[in-house]
């Protein structure tokens, strides 16, 4: 158990625990972990390694065996990255011509396979999956590699510093209050990690308060097991809760089969539904958004048998049809329809959430100055009520209405990631209430910032993305959220997928679409388009028992158009959410760098394959007027067809929805750091030369060596953490 949590502290903090363990001389040892650990890209600090040096080798060699376990992983290094050709990128064929050579190949045979391809022939399609050559690796492994010399260190190569830590059980608690405390939704991942830090530290220190209901129903899961008090205050809450408990969707985003409950735990349920009601019998009229999931709950609890909780029986009766609770909204709509703003305001003060959730609307609504005058100063009284998030989530839509009436496009993307693009047909919000309800958030969200004292900021990511949803980014290595910006030193761009299939033959095609200023194609790399100039493609595997890897490389100085597009299209078989294990990255390299198609070192983002959909679109690559290319950040998924999805059939969607994501002006880092700047008694822009001595406030990438151990880091793992509460 230990192991594991060692294994959640480095992952999502990149610091390491101090090892329990005797005193020694484990200076060698230690010398021989940084160097192990330089070769997949990652390295100890100064501090760390002269902190390992004073521990006996058996505890240095233990924690080492651990650590790159870990960053092994993390870099997607724990498997072994095969390409169809083996001296990729160089000597890959024509597409045409390969596909004429695996014919020919299959016409040798003296088996049925000739006759089969003949007959094919006679058709005029050929199967390219019934041609013996084609789709399975021609060489293994261990040839692949003695096809290739060492990969020959460049300055440009990634190293992740590893910061010392203090005890284990200090660090899992504390990112266990990190990540129950958050002010924003987390990812799949993060949320089930912290679904297991919860059980850990159930009896330790709790968060002050735990804003996001999805953390709160995990939190909730673990305390029921414990036998702990339950943190509910709407009938919602206890929703979530029995999804937790069913191993289900705690967000509600999907239905959740309910599993049959012992006992104690619908006595636990049925108890906590009766006190929110009871407390509060309005929030009856919150069991109508989910009115499908209660029905199908209320048939595992049985109600019915326990008379003492009435309360929690008008939940079902509500879900049944067979009581009337109108909802807030409901009240809302009302008020609304009949034209009525100056009641709709007077309702939703009461609620400042869904007040703000509103404002847009309601603007649009009014019919003269003093009503939309009105509107804005329910909202300025409002502000200090209102979650941060949802603050800084109003003002970047805010900044996203165009006030001169000009077409615009509007950009959805759902829980799951999925994402569409429509004309924004809606009026122009007026320009005075904009400016002024811009100047309100602004001030709001500037008031609740804490002191940052000595401000040091690395530039390097004051154009990062707010994460200011769940689905805004997904797990990974140097994953940044949806909308961020980062530039992209290398001559040599690599991008790599990796899946594994659990019960059925999987096909999944790493495809580049590369597209003008316009967003018309250009060109693209995939198993129909080998080479294309400037980059190649590494051959099309189409079955990963034991898991497969594609590769694209490309040169950045050679490559047409503005934009790069990788996708990873789902060609059969299992999807994100059904394989094993996929995921996606890039690597940079210099020009003379030579190397393994896979090396860790290299790696710069790396990030797991998730999502309902059955084409992903990671993120972007844009080639600014300077002729420098930078990363632009996606994370979607387009539903796509069942089967056979290529990059040939989905361009256009592609293209509008690039286009809808880069055009739209999401809220940054940079935004933060201007409202801190105010209060703060220096501002630095870090050039990663030497840090101040004294505390400071640091925003970055990558935390730098240094720092006083009084000071404040934010990097990308925790830039949650800006986030007011």
């Amino acid at each position: 158990m230990s192991q594991r949590l060692e294994s959640l502290v480095v992952r999502h903090t990149l610091r390491l625990p101090t090892p329990d363990g005797p005193a020694g001389n484990g200076e060698a040892a230690a010398r021989q972990f940084d160097t192990a650990l330089m070769s997949v890209g990652f390295k100890l600090s100064a501090e760390s390694l002269e902190r390992l040096s004073g521990l006996s080798p058996q505890t240095v060699h233990d924690t080492a065996v651990r650590t790159l376990t870990t960053v092994r992983e993390l870099v997607g290094d724990h498997v072994r990255h095969n390409a169809y050709f083996i001296d990729f990128p160089a000597n890959v064929p024509d597409t045409v011509h390969f596909w004429m050579r695996c014919i020919g190949e299959a016409l040798a045979d003296d088996d049925d396979t000739r006759e089969h391809t003949l007959a094919q022939l006679d058709d005029v399609a050929v199967d390219l999956l019934t041609l013996p050559r084609y789709g399975r690796y021609q060489h293994t492994y261990a040839e692949l590699l003695a096809a290739h010399d060492e990969l020959i260190a460049a300055a440009g190569d990634r190293m992740t510093v590893l910061h010392p830590g203090g005890a284990l059980e200090d660090e899992v608690t504390a990112l266990y209050l990190a990540l129950a405390g958050s002010t924003t939704p987390l990812g799949e991942e993060a949320l089930s990690d912290l679904g297991e830090l919860a059980g850990h530290c159930v009896h330790g220190p709790q968060p002050e308060a735990i804003p996001v209901r999805e953390n709160r129903a995990v939190v909730n899961r673990a305390r029921l097991d414990a036998g702990g008090d339950l943190l509910l205050d709407t009938v919602t809450d206890v929703l979530r809760l029995a999804c937790a408990l069913s191993d289900g969707d705690v967000t509600l985003a999907r239905p959740t089969r309910f599993r049959p409950f012992p006992r104690p735990v619908r006595r636990a349920l049925l108890a906590g539904l009766d006190a929110v009601v009871a407390a509060a019998p309005a929030k009856l009229g919150d069991v109508g958004a989910h009115r499908e999931m209660f029905k199908r709950l209320g048939e595992r609890l049985h109600p019915h048998e326990y008379p003492r909780w009435p309360h929690a029986a008008e939940v079902f009766a509500v879900a049944r049809g067979e009581r009337e609770a109108p909802s807030f909204d409901s009240r809302v709509e009302r008020a609304l329809g009949a034209g009525d703003v100056a009641a709709a305001v007077r309702l939703l003060s009461a609620a400042p959430g869904k007040l703000f959730r509103a404002l847009d609307r309601l603007l649009r609504a009014c019919a003269t100055e003093e009503q939309r005058a009105a509107v804005v100063a329910a909202a300025e009284a409002a502000a200090g009520q209102v979650a941060g998030r949802l603050l800084l989530s109003v003002r970047e839509h805010l900044q996203n209405r165009r006030a001169d009436g000009a077409a615009g496009r509007r950009v959805f993307v759902n829980r799951a990631g999925r994402g569409r693009v429509t004309a924004d047909t809606r009026p122009p919000l007026p320009a005075a209430e904009r400016a002024r309800l811009i100047a309100a958030l602004d001030a709001e969200v500037g008031r609740r910032l804490p002191d940052p004292g000595h401000l040091l900021v690395d530039p390097a990511v004051l154009d990062v993305a707010l994460p200011l949803s769940g689905n805004a980014t997904s797990a990974g290595l140097g994953v940044l959220p949806r909308g961020s910006l980062c530039a992209v030193d290398g001559e040599l761009l690599r991008f790599f997928m990796y899946w594994k299939q659990r019960e059925r033959r999987t096909d999944l095609d790493l495809t580049a679409l590369m597209l003008d200023e316009s967003y018309d194609t250009v060109s693209w790399l995939s198993y129909t388009s080998l080479t294309e100039i400037g980059g190649e493609h590494s051959g099309d595997v189409t079955s990963a028992p034991e898991g497969a890897s594609e590769f694209i490389n490309l040169r950045l100085d050679t490559v047409r158009g503005a934009f790069i597009v990788p996708q990873v299209d789902v060609y059969a078989g299992e999807g994100f959410e059904e394989v094993e294990e996929s995921f996606f990255g890039f690597m940079l390299r210099d020009g003379e760098q030579a190397g393994r198609p896979f090396e860790p070192r290299t790696v710069r983002m790396k990030s797991d394959l998730r999502g309902p959909g059955r084409v992903a679109l990671p993120l972007a690559f844009l080639r600014g007027a300077d002729g420098r290319w930078r990363a632009k950040w996606l994370h979607l998924h387009l539903i796509g067809l069942p089967s056979a999805n290529r990059v040939e059939e989905n361009q256009v969607s592609v293209a509008t929805l690039l286009r809808g994501v880069v055009e739209r002006d999401y809220l940054t880092v940079r935004h933060l750091t201007g409202l801190m700047r105010r209060r703060a008694s220096a501002v630095t822009l870090w050039d990663g030369a030497a840090v101040p001595a004294g505390p400071v406030t640091y925003i970055g990438l990558e935390r730098p060596e240094g720092l006083h151990p009084d000071s404040r880091v934010v990097t990308p793992g925790n830039l949650r953490d800006l986030i007011p509460a």
